[in-house]
C-alpha cells in the first residue's frame, strides 16, 4: 500500500493477531513457536535484529518496526516474531526440459499448493533449515546436496502485517528424477507437478481443482529463469 513516508491520517489497518498472541494470552502461556513480547515495545534487542536483518527496515517514533514495503492494511502480529521473520523455501526440481517436475505441498493452514518450507529456528542457519523443513514436510532427505541459492526476498505472506513480516531464502535443488515424497508436518498432501513453465504449472494445478500460493509465484519464476539461463 502507501509508503511510510506518505501521510495517511485515515489509515485504519485490521488487527490480525490471533487469540494465542494477544497480551492476555501471552501473560499466561507463550506458544513454543512465538516470542513472548506482547508489543514491539517489549522487544529489547532491536539494534541486533536490524543488524541481522536480510532486508533493512526502519523503526517508527514509538520504536516499532515498519514493513520494508510500506503499509499492508494489517496490524498486530500473526507470526513468531515482531519485525523480520526469516524463512526458507527449498524448490526441488526433477528431470529436465518438457519432463521437468517440481515438488509442492498442500498447506494445512490455507489449503493451497506451495513450496515445502518454513521458519528458521533460533540459532539455525538457512542451509540447515532448508534441509530440515523439506524433510519434515515431505520426508525427502537432501542432506549433503548443495543447492543453488536463488535469493532472499520479502514474500507476500498472508500472516504479514505492518510490524511483522517474512523474508525467505529460496534455494533450488536439482535431481535427475523424482523421489518418493510423503506428506508430513504442515502438509496435507504432497505431489510432483509439471514444471516446464509457470503456465504449465498453473494449468495442472487448476485442472486438479487446486490453487497455487500467490506468494510463491515469484520464487518459482526465479527458479525457472535460472533453469532457462
Amino acid at each position: 500500500m502507501r509508503d511510510w513516508s506518505v501521510s495517511w491520517p485515515a489509515y485504519s489497518p485490521v488487527d490480525v493477531t490471533p487469540p494465542e498472541l494477544l497480551p492476555t494470552a501471552l501473560a499466561q502461556e507463550v506458544p513454543d513457536w512465538a516470542e513472548g513480547a506482547a508489543t514491539p515495545a517489549d522487544v529489547l534487542d532491536w539494534p541486533k535484529r536490524r543488524a541481522a536483518a536480510l532486508i533493512p527496515f526502519e523503526l517508527d517514533g514509538r520504536g516499532w518496526p515498519l514493513h520494508p514495503h510500506g503499509r499492508t492494511g494489517r496490524t498486530g502480529r500473526n507470526l513468531g516474531r515482531w519485525g523480520e521473520n526469516q524463512a526458507v523455501d527449498p524448490i526441488v526440481v526433477a528431470g529436465s526440459g518438457d519432463q521437468r517436475q517440481v515438488l509442492l505441498i498442500t498447506r494445512t493452514d490455507i489449503g493451497v499448493e506451495a513450496i515445502p518450507g518454513g521458519m528458521v529456528d533460533p540459532g539455525e542457519t538457512a542451509p540447515a533449515a532448508l534441509v530440515r523443513e523439506l524433510h519434515e514436510e515431505t520426508r525427502v532427505d537432501l542432506f549433503g546436496h548443495r543447492p543453488v541459492i536463488l535469493g532472499q526476498d520479502l514474500v507476500d505472506d498472508w500472516r504479514a502485517s505492518d510490524h511483522a513480516w517474512v523474508v525467505s531464502t529460496s534455494a533450488l535443488y536439482l535431481r535427475p528424477a523424482t523421489v518418493k515424497a510423503v506428506a508430513a508436518s504442515d502438509a496435507a498432501a504432497v505431489a510432483w507437478w509439471p514444471f516446464s513453465s509457470l503456465d504449465e504449472l498453473d494449468t495442472a494445478i487448476t485442472a486438479a481443482g487446486r490453487t497455487l500460493y500467490a506468494a510463491h509465484r515469484p520464487l518459482l519464476k526465479r527458479a525457472l529463469d535460472h533453469l532457462s539461463a
